[in-house]
């Protein structure tokens, strides 16, 4: 039974890596997809899937990385009125 579970969290954290890679232009919605994969990724390494869990942690954390350098450089244009 809990073979099963962490099987399902690994292929989630899987899912939302590349979900997460293709969300991060808004971090709105890319920081908050990007924390739950790494999280399911974290959890899914106890399971036979540890590949799909490592990758779910690898892309996530690409997205995670992504999502803030946008958000610290769209920070910084709204601060200096160059946004416009």
């Amino acid at each position: 039974m809990e073979v099963k579970r962490h099987k399902g969290l690994a292929i989630a954290s899987l899912v939302l890596g590349i979900i997460g890679l293709l969300a991060w232009c808004i971090p709105l919605f890319g920081l908050p997809i990007t924390i739950v994969g790494l999280v399911l990724g974290i959890l899914g390494l106890k399971s036979i899937y540890k590949g799909m869990a490592i990758a779910g942690i690898v892309l996530s954390s690409l997205g995670l990385l992504f999502s803030l350098v946008n958000s610290a450089i769209g920070a910084y244009l709204g601060a200096t009125g160059q946004l416009f």
